[in-house]
């Protein structure tokens, strides 16, 4: 931790304040922000997505289950894998509290990821999650969304994530994303919008403490202290979560 000066209550009243003031600031940015995101025009889907869940194949309109919002979080569990990514799974962890209050609010969260329905019924239950998690193996909606790429494309081709062009050579096969849909009362649904990268890092309530911390997020790359909460030394298990 570096040193920090230390002055009297009166010199540290006169440095908060001027940071309160850009606070302040921020947080009207932030408000602008918000009113723009939703001001943003709206795209038709007019593909017939077919998910795999557990109470069987739905489309992308039940998945709003009677609400006519949907918030999806493209989380990073491929076909294969044994289990999740550790990012997306430190964001999963502040997704259950959410869930009474998004869903008496007419918003319904969901995740997705490309791997068969069994492998994430298995990583969910080994986690203690609750938030409903299907599968979008069977259908194109990961591609379509720019959160999959095959790898069998050439390393000389171009893919798209977070609304930038890149180098198929250096891009994953899997990307962590959030996008949002509305469905109106004809059945009609549409993609309002989408965030990619660091885009959905206010969902993560820890990093919010800790950038209030003395040492902030005290890290040597991005979210680099991050393990999945039962990898962490001295960690309960949350295997029977559900009993």
């Amino acid at each position: 931790m570096e040193t920090h000066p230390v002055v009297s209550r009166e010199e540290w009243l006169t440095a908060r304040r001027a940071l309160l003031a850009k606070e302040k600031e921020a947080t009207r940015l932030r408000d602008q922000l918000n009113a723009q995101r939703q001001a943003l025009p709206w795209v038709k889907v007019t593909a017939d997505y077919v998910f795999d869940t557990p109470s069987g194949q739905k489309s992308l309109a039940d998945l709003f289950d009677g609400r006519s919002q949907l918030i999806v979080y493209h989380f990073m569990l491929g076909p294969g894998w044994t289990a999740g990514c550790p990012g997306c799974s430190f964001l999963a962890d502040h997704l259950d509290g959410a869930l009474p209050h998004l869903t008496h609010h007419d918003v319904t969260l969901i995740a997705v990821s490309r791997a068969p329905l069994g492998d994430i019924q298995a990583y969910k239950k080994r986690m203690g999650w609750q938030f409903p998690w299907v599968s979008s193996n069977s259908n194109s909606f990961n591609f379509d969304y720019h959160v999959s790429y095959t790898p069998e494309q050439p390393a000389s081709d171009t893919v798209e994530y977070n609304f930038t062009e890149i180098r198929r050579e250096n891009a994953n096969d899997e990307f962590p994303g959030l996008s949002a849909f509305f469905k109106d009362e004809a059945g009609n649904v549409y993609h309002t919008y989408s965030s990619y990268g660091r885009g959905p890092e206010e969902l993560i309530g820890t990093l919010m403490i800790l950038d209030r911390a003395p040492k902030g997020r005290n890290e040597d790359g991005t979210m680099s202290f991050v393990k999945r909460h039962d990898e962490y030394d001295g960690a309960p298990d949350h295997s029977c979560h559900a009993c």
